[in-house]
């Protein structure tokens, strides 16, 4: 089922969301069937449980082709419950980022280029990645909403945050 996405101003998407205590539950998987509906529906690289009001560390990603960006490379479809992130390397890489739940507007955002995550998938099995580039930063703004953080609040220059139809876009390459 498509589900209504919280916008920004909500303050249901400032929460910081529980952990999943109960895998493989019917629960779960109506969840993840209805993350994955509405993702698809809306075009988007990733969704996160906050973004429809639902109060648990859950977070789907993954595109192999996107119309909102044309130019990322591929990622892997991922259920990942309960992440731990950490980067890895002090190099930050800056890149536009948009957001289903910030609709209509993009900007210029800093994430940690390399990244190592380790969560649990649907059934509760523990797996780990060593990811970078734009996976990296799908994962990296997919997480953030799990502690109350949409990326305007990582925005760091404001002139590079705007409108989508306003915006010189092509000046940079989309990570």
């Amino acid at each position: 089922m498509i589900r209504e996405v919280l916008r920004m101003g909500d303050p249901r998407l400032l929460r910081v969301a529980q952990p999943v205590t109960a895998f493989a539950t019917p629960q779960l998987a109506e969840l993840l069937r209805d993350m994955r509906d509405t993702m698809a529906h809306l075009d988007g690289a990733g969704l996160a449980a906050p973004q429809i009001g639902v109060d648990l560390r859950v977070v789907i990603f993954g595109c192999q082709s996107n119309p909102r960006y044309p130019d990322a490379p591929p990622v892997p479809e991922t259920v990942l419950i309960n992440p731990v992130l950490t980067p890895f390397g002090e190099e930050e890489e800056e890149g536009w980022e948009g957001c289903l739940s910030v609709p209509g507007l993009r900007g210029w955002v800093p994430r940690w280029k390399r990244l190592y995550y380790a969560g649990h998938d649907e059934s509760g099995r523990r797996f780990e990645r060593r990811v970078e580039g734009f996976h990296a930063r799908v994962v990296q703004h997919e997480c953030d909403h799990l502690d109350g953080i949409l990326y305007p609040m990582r925005v760091r220059d404001f002139r590079r945050f705007g409108f989508t139809d306003v915006l010189n876009l092509s000046d940079v390459v989309e990570e």
